[in-house]
């Protein structure tokens, strides 16, 4: 029976690749609802809404035949029963020895007539034949999809509005004053930003707002976020979260016996931050699939999975990643002066560590401050405005023992 994974995305593809990296020499099954070979996500947005490539070009580059893993596309997964060790499938029941559930998210929407989104690789075609046809667009949520569409659109010659709820740009996401600056980045793009926004409904053509006015459009993109793809576990006895996500634990096992969960279906408590966390980027499917393999390969004494999250968006000609985790009690400490030529950088303060830092144009910031939140590294806060001094000179020096700081 071996391990059977659900779920081809990222999460997914690397648990199999991890599990025969590790030297797991069972039957490994992958299992995957679209018809699609397995592909990879972020370059939907990133390349090929630009341009940069054809949507044929993000499969995994993995020789899944040669490492002996087999593929299921266009079987999903439609019921568990974990007593019984079997999944039952669009096709026909699984039986496992161990199941992986890697079913990802999916794309909030809004209600009234339908809108585009985009997760897939199906959402990514539809999506570039609106670039290809220009005209006006409205864009819901100026998140981390909403900014790349709007450059995408925007390069593509589309006249775009961007409609937020939130104060600022990432709202929910980052406190505003911490992203209050990219406000300005749609304006210079050409694109319209009408924060404190909210809508009512979409409509056939257009979108009608809270206050009962409109909005025309050709097009309408929604991202407003995700939710976990967790339906189809409903009455199987696996614990979920307040969000909708398998509740796993530090070694992202479920609550059922040799089930795990990974990637964005899945929260995981930290120990780091002292709160469960929900992380809905690439690097948290990467890193999450290397802990269930080393549990399911070497079972008792791997290491618990606490990882620094990290995510990284291109927008406006801009490079914006993000490293930690943000929260409402940290003292925000920016670096640098946005609109200059250098980045600037915005870094979160837990008493003396750092717990997050924001990087626009400064990946050395980003390198530096993931590591010194990774290390726990304590730190001289009244260094840290200063965007002369890398993050790294940060670091608070540790008396030797015995000796006595001045």
């Amino acid at each position: 029976m071996g391990v059977v994974i659900v779920g081809a995305g990222a999460a997914g593809v690397q648990t199999a690749v991890a599990l025969r990296e590790r030297g797991y020499t069972g039957r490994v099954t992958l299992v995957g609802d679209e018809p699609h070979r397995p592909y990879d996500r972020p370059p939907l947005s990133k390349a090929v809404l630009r341009g940069r490539g054809r949507p044929d070009d993000v499969v995994f580059d993995v020789g899944f035949e040669e490492l002996g893993i087999e593929v299921e596309t266009g079987r999903s997964a439609q019921r568990l029963l974990p007593a019984e060790h079997r999944l039952g499938t669009s096709r026909s029941d699984l039986a496992y020895d161990t199941l992986v559930i890697a079913t990802g998210a999916d794309p909030v929407r809004l209600p009234g007539a339908d809108a585009h989104v985009l997760r897939t690789l199906g959402d990514a075609r539809r999506l570039r034949g609106v670039l290809d046809a220009g005209g006006e667009v409205v864009v819901i949520g100026a998140g981390w999809i909403g900014a790349e569409f709007t450059t995408a659109a925007r390069e593509a010659g589309c006249r775009v509005t961007v409609v937020e709820a939130a104060p600022a740009p990432l709202g929910g996401v980052l406190p505003a004053a911490a992203t209050a600056p990219m406000t300005a980045w749609y304006a210079q793009a050409g694109a319209v930003l009408r924060t404190g926004t909210r809508v009512a409904q979409v409509e056939p053509d257009g979108v009608r707002l809270a206050d009962g006015s409109r909005l025309r459009a050709d097009a309408v993109v929604v991202g407003v976020g995700a939710r976990p793809a967790t339906g189809w576990l409903a009455g199987c006895g696996i614990a979920l979260g307040d969000r909708g996500e398998v509740a796993a634990d530090a070694w992202l096992r479920t609550s059922a016996p040799d089930v795990y969960a990974v990637g964005d279906c899945a929260s995981f408590p930290s120990a780091r931050y002292g709160q469960r966390l929900l992380v809905h980027h690439w690097d948290n499917a990467l890193q999450g699939a290397r802990t269930v393999a080393a549990h399911i390969t070497d079972g008792p004494g791997t290491a618990p999975y606490d990882p620094v999250p990290y995510f990284w968006s291109e927008q406006f000609g801009r490079t914006v990643q993000y490293a930690g985790h943000a929260g409402p009690g940290d003292t925000v400490v920016r670096r640098g002066t946005p609109g200059e030529p250098d980045g600037w950088s915005v870094c979160w303060l837990r008493g003396d560590r750092l717990a997050a830092v924001l990087a626009v144009d400064r990946p050395r910031d980003l390198a530096q401050g993931r590591r010194l939140i990774t290390a726990g590294a304590s730190i001289e806060p009244r260094l840290l405005p200063d965007p002369g001094v890398p993050l790294k000179a940060t670091v608070r020096e540790t008396a030797p023992a015995g000796s006595r700081r001045p």
